[in-house]
Parts: C-alpha cells; sequence; structure tokens
C-alpha cells in the first residue's frame, strides 16, 4: 500500500483520528481537522458521542444503585483505586471511558482502520496499550510539534461522524455526572465532584456513607488540567474555552449523516469488569 508521508510523521494504511474534545484549549475548531488531514489521516472524528454512549450506561447502572459507585472514565483513577484502594475496585462503574467506547464504534464503522486518539493525558497511552481498540496515542504536545510547519487553507470542515454537542463538556470536572442525565435517580446531595488526586485520595480515606456517585478525575481541573496540555492560560481560562466551544456547536449545522445517531453503535458493547 503506497505511503502517505507528511513531515517527520508517516502513515501506512488508513487511519482514523479521535479527538478529545478538550483539544480546543490547545487548538482551534475546525482547523485541527485540517491539520490532521494534512498528516494523513483518512478520517478525524471527535469522542463526544463515545461519551455519550457512556453517558447512557451510567444512566441504566446508577438507577439501580444503593452504595457508593466511583467514575470509569478517567484512567488515572482507574488506576489509583487498583493500586492503593483495591477494597474499593468492586466500586468502580463496570463501563469503559469513552475513548475505548468510541474506539469500539469506530473499529464497527471503519473496519480495517487504525484508531489514533489525540489526548491531553499520559494515561490514555497506557489505558490504550491495555486494549484492543486503540493503535496508539498522540498527546496535544506531541501533535503540537508535529503541526508546527503546515501551513493549512481553508475552514477544516466538519469532523467525519458522530457528532455530539452537549458532551463537549466531559473534559471539564463534573461533565459527566452534568450530562448522565441522572435527575430522577439520584439525589443531588448524593452525587460528590471531586478533581484532583489529592482531593480524590481524602475523599476516598473517609468516604461519606451520603454519596452514591463519586465523579472524579486525577487531573486538577478536569482534563483541562492533562499533563500534556500546552496551554499555560489558567484553568478558569481553559474552562471558557470548552463552554464556548459548547456554544458554538449548539448554533453550528451539521449535516445529518456526520451527527451521532445512537443506531451507529446498535451491537457495541460499553461494558467492562474492572
Amino acid at each position: 500500500m503506497k505511503e502517505k508521508k507528511r513531515g517527520k510523521f508517516p502513515l501506512k494504511g488508513k487511519y482514523v483520528a479521535m479527538v478529545a474534545p478538550s483539544f480546543v484549549v490547545d487548538f482551534s475548531y475546525p482547523e485541527i481537522i485540517s491539520y490532521l488531514k494534512k498528516l494523513g489521516f483518512d478520517k478525524v472524528v471527535e469522542v463526544t458521542f463515545g461519551a455519550k454512549m457512556v453517558n447512557r450506561e451510567y444512566h441504566d447502572f446508577l438507577k439501580d444503585s444503593k452504595e457508593l459507585k466511583i467514575s470509569t472514565a478517567c484512567p488515572g483513577i482507574v488506576d489509583l483505586v487498583k493500586r492503593k484502594y483495591p477494597e474499593r475496585v468492586k466500586d468502580l462503574i463496570p463501563v469503559v471511558s469513552p475513548m475505548i467506547a468510541m474506539g469500539k464504534i469506530c473499529r464497527k464503522i471503519y473496519p480495517g482502520y487504525k484508531i489514533i486518539f489525540i489526548s491531553p493525558c499520559n494515561y490514555k497511552k497506557i489505558e490504550a496499550k491495555n486494549s484492543k481498540f486503540i493503535d496508539g496515542v498522540i498527546d496535544f504536545r506531541e501533535l503540537k510539534g508535529l503541526v508546527s510547519e503546515i501551513e493549512i487553507g481553508g475552514n477544516g470542515g466538519h469532523f467525519d461522524k458522530f457528532y455530539n454537542d452537549y458532551t463537549k463538556v466531559y473534559p471539564l470536572a463534573g461533565g459527566l455526572s452534568k450530562t448522565a442525565h441522572l435527575k430522577g435517580i439520584l439525589k443531588k446531595k448524593e452525587v460528590k465532584i471531586i478533581d484532583g488526586v489529592t482531593k480524590v485520595r481524602k475523599f476516598l480515606d473517609k468516604p461519606s456513607k451520603e454519596i452514591k456517585f463519586l465523579d472524579c478525575n486525577f487531573c486538577v481541573g478536569g482534563c483541562v488540567g492533562g499533563p500534556c496540555v500546552e496551554s499555560k492560560k489558567t484553568l478558569r481560562s481553559r474552562r471558557k474555552k470548552v463552554l464556548d466551544y459548547l456554544k458554538f456547536s449548539l448554533k453550528e449545522d451539521i449535516p445529518e449523516a456526520k451527527k451521532g445517531l445512537i443506531g451507529k453503535a446498535k451491537g457495541v458493547s460499553f461494558r467492562k469488569n474492572f
């Protein structure tokens, strides 16, 4: 098969780039799509549809939950619980992360393509190595280096498929619980949002019996505070970028064929035992 080459980044075969919604902290939309296409990616999708599928699983799982359950969207949290709180492994919600969920969907829709995740986080690289649904991870810092000399024209267009708007807030602390439609399933006082490993550990050392769902992130601020984010702006400014992106997306005219339809994920399982 002919090799597609862009600068120092060779691609052999067909590739899908799956972009974490926190990308707006370091890159512009829709220019990032042009950058990735210039690098040789055939398809560029956002992980927000995977997050939507994860939300559906959380909603279904938590409606019957009577005891503390811990979110598993962040691989750093999963690793922390396994290493430091083995007695709490049973409390990890048995659902894959949005990255793995989206990888599974892409395996179905784009058979034969290699799948690369564009990430703000090193933990995703570890998670990807242990999954057959992700072929590799490029973090934001690495992507900045790869596209530094690329010139693009036009505005990049839209993501190829699976467009979803409200889960664009997933990279913010509490983004999961705010979008999983938990009202009527859990009381507000039963949900605890914690960002930052130090605070998470403090809670797990002495958890409140009132809390039924812990929505937590390893990094302060959520994924916008990831170690591979290049931006030097404050967490407040990064959060605003994500919220501005959501506001823009709500007004964006997206072709029907590019929208994230639940039927596209039919037959795909998003459950996982930890």
